[in-house]
């Protein structure tokens, strides 16, 4: 003879959705993330420069930087811009992006994948660590862009 099980409860079945949609979101947040790592950009107008990264992107007023320190660094060659302490971000070899602790102790928004890469202190506390494909280029750009 056979007998059936008691049904679930409505809620357990509810929990049990909202589990699932919970790891259905966090995979698609892992795919845009992973997109995201590949098609970053800056963008430099006359008024400011838009940093477009995943989750940190901002757009910070030309005004705010300080464009006689930026300068354009080689990470491996470079003591006092290396990264000791991720505050909120994603590290990965090869990849580190968000907020970070450096090793001169001044806090960094980073978007670095390997080699040179331009610093840019700002005005606001912080200093800004790009990997752009042609950092020397950017660099001009944005001190022109800020009449020096």
């Amino acid at each position: 003879m056979e007998f059936e099980l008691t049904p679930a409860s409505s809620g357990t079945v509810l929990v049990l959705w909202l589990i699932s949609a919970l790891l259905v979101a966090t995979a698609l947040m892992f795919v845009w993330v992973s997109w995201s790592a590949s098609h970053g950009s800056i963008t430099i107008t006359d008024q400011a420069i838009q940093v477009s990264i995943p989750l940190y992107g901002r757009t910070i007023p030309i005004s705010n930087l300080n464009l006689a320190g930026a300068q354009v660094l080689d990470l491996d060659a470079t003591s006092e811009i290396r990264a000791v302490t991720r505050s909120n971000g994603i590290g990965l070899p090869g990849y580190a992006v968000g907020w970070f602790k450096l090793s001169s102790g001044r806090k960094a928004l980073m978007a670095v994948t390997r080699g040179r890469v331009l610093y840019i202190p700002t005005t606001e506390g912080y200093s800004l660590l790009l990997s752009v494909s042609h950092p020397d280029v950017a660099l001009k750009e944005l001190r022109s862009a800020g009449g020096a």
